[in-house]
């Protein structure tokens, strides 16, 4: 497993990942009113030999999903709370049982060249992404997607399904029924591409767009091979914003008066996977051992450069029903040797933590963790796997793991497709009929917060995931650029609000 993985559930689907965002602000506000006007320029990460125009291929470079966000439009975006807001479909319903959803699509959306979008267009791209990319980018069947009438696409699923108008986020890019040329770029988002080079592009205002008019006249897009160089530019004053650009570059732009730091609350996760099922991690007095001996601040401090909080092993940390009522695990070393004593656990053995260089990190998260765990008398030896090699030999088989999410904003979306029993995604391996039970009475049930506490509740108690900290996302600008996104993940790529102060 390589990409399809990475971008899906680092970018969150949730599959956001894992994503967009309406309208978010930056905090750094004009004291007038929003201005139209001005070309913004925009550096983003992109490698050369990734370079992927089909938007609903695998998207790793930053700089391609930027700008297929901008000149396509998915079914839903991410809000804050509510966390799925309108896009392209304008509202949806259930069925009683939550297995039939209907998705009404935005009046007046066209296409960029001017031809109207349909539903026959909006069920052929779900259909062809469901085909690309399986059922881990589209959830519903091909045969289960359907028009009813001119306006509304219906998703039908087997089992009740609360999460599924999140699930369309992020990927459901709409094409043209029959599409095979992506270098013409037809989409019917916020964004025209006027040109495009080597991943490098100048988008344009679409003033025919369905939703609120873009303020720019245009954005000009740079792919950046390093993180470095990207830092450089926005420093150096040759771009206007620095789309996940790191702490580094963060730290260096705090306190310049021509820049202004976002930071993205809850943007990654980078933890631990610990197989539940057998191996010396299989006693859950092991796993909460492991949680009680590692110091949560100190490695947000070490490894995110303080850009980042303290989690409490439970996924979904930015979902509104994220249960904070839930003590949070603070170090305790004697506690933990006590436990591992009682679990009769081998400290004369040395066990092996894999990582991969993925996330901002997280090699040397695995680093430190296994200097604070000897303190509990857990020795591990550290093994940093070329990332195509760790989808290919670990993920999903080692006993002890390093693991990165993106858009941490549902607890059942990671419920259900992580740590459910089946998930042809379980990183731990877990198996718990009450677990399985509270996860499926919350999707069928959207107000069910009690089930969803539940499911939270055995997750920390129980559990196979070691989650330490969230790192912010960063992103640099020049103080004249407004109204920037700040909610975590991909939804960094939404700039259609987003505005220049002169």
């Amino acid at each position: 497993m390589s990409c399809d993985r990475r971008q899906l559930l680092r970018s969150g689907l949730g599959v956001g990942a894992v994503l967009l965002v309406a309208a978010c602000t930056d905090g750094a506000q004009s004291s007038g009113p929003a201005r139209r006007g001005g070309t913004l320029r925009v550096g983003a990460l992109g490698a050369s030999a990734r370079i992927e125009r089909d938007p609903h291929a695998n998207l790793s470079n930053d700089s391609d999903f930027l700008i297929a966000s901008l000149v396509y439009d998915p079914l839903t975006v991410p809000g804050a709370d509510p966390n799925v807001a309108p896009r392209l479909a304008a509202r949806w319903e259930p069925d009683a049982d939550l297995r039939r959803w209907s998705f009404t699509l935005a009046d007046g959306a066209t296409f960029h060249d001017g031809t109207p979008v349909t539903t026959e267009d909006v069920v052929w791209s779900l259909r062809r992404l469901r085909a690309v990319g399986g059922p881990s980018k589209m959830p519903v069947a091909a045969a289960d997607i359907t028009a009813d009438g001119p306006n509304r696409v219906v998703l039908a699923v087997p089992e009740p399904n609360s999460q599924l108008p999140l699930l369309v986020r992020l990927m459901t890019f709409t094409l043209k029924k029959d599409t095979t040329d992506f270098t013409t770029f037809v989409g019917s988002g916020p964004f025209v591409v006027e040109s495009y080079q080597g991943g490098n592009a100048r988008l344009v205002r679409n003033d025919r767009w369905h939703g609120t008019p873009p303020l720019l006249d245009a954005i000009e897009l740079t792919r950046f091979e390093s993180v470095t160089a990207l830092g450089n530019a926005v420093l150096g004053g040759q771009i206007d914003l620095a789309s996940n650009v790191g702490a580094i570059a963060g730290r260096t732009a705090e306190g310049r008066a021509d820049l202004t730091v976002v930071r993205r609350p809850n943007d990654t996760m980078v933890g631990v996977a610990m197989r539940t099922s057998d191996g010396p991690f299989a006693d859950p007095r092991v796993r909460t051992a492991l949680r009680l001996g590692i110091d949560r601040t100190a490695l947000v401090t070490q490894v995110h450069s303080g850009y980042g909080t303290i989690a409490n092993d439970i996924l979904g940390t930015g979902d509104p029903l994220y249960d904070t009522t839930i003590g949070q695990r603070t170090r305790d070393v004697d506690r933990a040797k006590t436990l591992l004593r009682e679990a009769n656990f081998d400290t004369g053995r040395t066990h092996r933590l894999v990582t991969k260089a993925e996330a901002p990190g997280e090699v040397e998260s695995a680093k430190v963790i296994a200097t604070q765990l000897a303190e509990i008398g857990v020795r591990l030896e550290v093994l940093d796997q070329e990332p195509n090699a760790f989808y290919d030999q670990t993920w999903l088989k080692a006993p002890l793991y390093t693991v990165s999410w993106g858009t941490n904003d549902s607890t059942l979306f990671f419920a259900s497709k992580l740590m459910a029993t089946g998930s042809n995604r379980n990183e731990t391996d877990f198996e718990d009929t009450q677990f399985d039970a509270a996860t499926a009475k919350a999707l069928s049930a959207p107000s069910a917060t009690d089930s969803v506490r539940e499911v939270q509740r055995i997750q920390y108690d129980r559990g196979g995931y070691l989650v330490w900290g969230m790192a912010d996302g960063i992103d640099v600008a020049s103080t004249r650029v407004r109204d920037l996104p700040t909610l975590g993940g991909y939804a960094r790529a939404q700039l259609e609000q987003t505005w220049l102060d002169w």
